[in-house]
């Protein structure tokens, strides 16, 4: 039987026309590993609230959700609390008490269950986990990625039969991500958990996946093993934006038209370059790579960051120690780094909202302190928090826009031609009515962007600016972040997206022990690291070496033409 089975499931939400979810049918069974992808706002978030009866939201609904055969809005709550287990995207929005232990044992105190009972869960959760060096801890003093395990941990103290995530790896390093993929991987292996997963980032999760679901504008586009959905979204959808999502070696075998095997995971990708292509002949610098200048002139720079140092209370450890930075006028510049390492305060020190105790700020030549009564971000400087929600005060998109320009100072006709060229860039039209906090996390992430983007700042500070989107809106962002350095405006930017960094960046860095270390061009960067490198580059470094993007690959290969046969 079916854990879970959809049969012709549509959803609407008040006041609109277009179904959010619109005739989609599929079943899961038992112990299966599902992945379901596509574009922002094609209905990913809903289908999956609808299936947890309690986070189902307001609406029209059409169609049946049946769970172990029975019909969801049939089940006793008891079952619909414990054996659907739900892991959000925001970690932050599912931690609900102060204590570590306290989060993993609420859920179980809720259901009744005898305190002996809730120990030995706890406490085995706890080690199974690896929470125990940090049980006794206050939440708020976690990081994101602990965060996020501290959620699925105290889901899995329930003893969930299906477990659904809603991209829980958007707001973790690449590390923290893959560790969580693998902790996923070994509940379903080793305790035949069901797994359904939303996620952007395929690299990791389509090699595991038993079956992969493409939605597309609230339809089920595809629903099928990894290898078919790779092959039919090429054959059957030859211009489909879920193309540019899939992992690095499906996209290199499909661009090089190759007659081998598809490739799915790093080491079948390897072997497939190595059996089919020549290996560069030589080792050198690539043509792309430009001399790093270590000394910038003063008027060069538009963010100079001297020995700062900051703490959020007197008592507690610093966060930003001996911090030098230099961000040039008109590049683009990007910090790398682990969860709760600092760049986030990084970026609020440097915007003004948190104040170092020792150093100098300087943004354009001029000492951040000599800005009076808002005019560092009057055409100066503006920030993209990583929580899109905190920019929005309206409610609609569009209120939110007109209100940003009415105290910029635009006139009527100026704001209407500037919100029509930024919507058309974003592709958000349709969100401009919405309330903000309707909208999925991509769209919002998108939406807030456009909100930044109207302030015409010189330099563009963006906080996990690709979180929640889908490849084909990350590959639109970088054509208006491109456009925008070519304007001659700066743009300094956290990310955990490697590729996205990869490909954009002028420079790039890595925030490690409250310092920013080892700053260079991208294709040293990432070519000499392990870790914080893309699945390009660690999938074809043995034939050639500075290959950091599909698209350099692609070209290599080319160059250097096909094994003889």
């Amino acid at each position: 039987m079916e854990i879970i089975k959809s049969e012709d499931l549509s959803f609407t939400y008040p006041g609109q026309e277009k179904r959010a979810v619109d005739s989609v049918s599929f079943k899961i069974l038992p112990g299966e590993f599902v992945v379901i992808c596509g574009e922002s706002g094609c209905g990913k978030t809903t289908l999956l609230k609808l299936l947890k009866r309690e986070l189902s939201p307001n609406g029209t609904l059409e169609g049946e959700i049946y769970y172990m055969g029975t019909r969801l809005g049939e089940l006793d709550d008891r079952t619909a609390a414990c054996e659907i287990g739900y892991v959000m995207q925001n970690p932050e929005n599912q931690v609900v008490t102060d204590k570590v232990w306290h989060e993993l044992a609420f859920g179980l105190e809720n259901m009744g269950v005898p305190t002996p009972e809730i120990r030995r869960r706890v406490g085995e959760m706890a080690s199974f986990f690896g929470i125990h060096e940090w049980f006794q801890k206050e939440t708020s003093q976690l990081s994101g990625g602990q965060k996020q395990l501290l959620n699925l941990a105290s889901i899995m103290v329930m003893q969930p039969r299906i477990l659904i995530l809603d991209e829980p790896t958007s707001q973790l390093d690449p590390i923290a991500a893959a560790d969580f993929i693998n902790t996923l991987h070994k509940l379903n292996r080793e305790l035949g958990l069901t797994i359904l997963l939303v996620e952007h980032r395929l690299e990791e999760v389509f090699p595991i996946a038993d079956k992969v679901a493409v939605m597309d504008r609230g339809r089920l586009l595809l629903y099928d093993t990894p290898r078919i959905i790779g092959s039919e979204l090429k054959e059957k959808y030859q211009n489909h934006p879920m193309l540019l999502g899939l992992p690095s070696p499906m996209r290199i075998y499909q661009q090089l038209d190759a007659r081998d095997d598809c490739p799915l995971t790093i080491r079948e990708g390897r072997d497939f370059l190595t059996r089919n292509y020549q290996k560069e002949g030589r080792i050198q610098s690539p043509e792309r790579e430009k001399p790093v200048r270590h000394r910038e002139k003063e008027e060069e720079l538009a963010v100079h960051l001297k020995n700062i140092w900051f703490r959020y209370e007197r008592a507690l450890p610093d966060i930003l120690a001996g911090v030098d930075l230099r961000v040039r006028k008109g590049e683009i510049f990007s910090i790398l780094g682990g969860n709760g390492s600092g760049k986030t305060t990084l970026l609020s020190v440097i915007s003004g909202q948190n104040k170092a105790y020792r150093g100098g700020i300087k943004i354009f030549g001029k000492k951040i302190k000599e800005y009076k009564s808002g005019e560092l971000y009057r055409h100066n400087l503006a920030l993209l928090p990583q929580n899109p929600q905190t920019v929005f005060l309206k409610t609609s998109v569009a209120e939110d826009y007109k209100e940003i320009g009415k105290v910029m100072g635009y006139g009527k006709e100026e704001l209407e031609e500037d919100i029509a060229r930024i919507a058309g860039q974003l592709n958000i039209q349709e969100l401009l009515p919405k309330h903000p906090y309707d909208l999925s996390g991509g769209e919002q992430q998108k939406a807030a962007l456009g909100k930044m983007l109207l302030l015409k700042p010189r330099c563009l500070l963006l906080d996990e600016p690709t979180k929640g989107i889908d490849a084909y809106s990350k590959a639109v962002l970088r054509g208006i972040l491109d456009n925008l350095r070519k304007e001659g405006i700066t743009i300094l930017l956290v990310t955990h997206d490697v590729e996205f960094a990869a490909q954009i960046s002028d420079r790039c860095s890595l925030f490690f022990d409250r310092e920013v270390i080892s700053e260079d061009t991208p294709v040293s960067f990432f070519s000499n690291n392990n870790f914080y490198t893309t699945a390009a580059n660690r999938m074809a470094r043995h034939m050639y070496p500075y290959a950091i993007t599909c698209e350099d690959v692609v070209a290599l290969c080319r160059k250097y033409g096909r094994k003889s046969i």
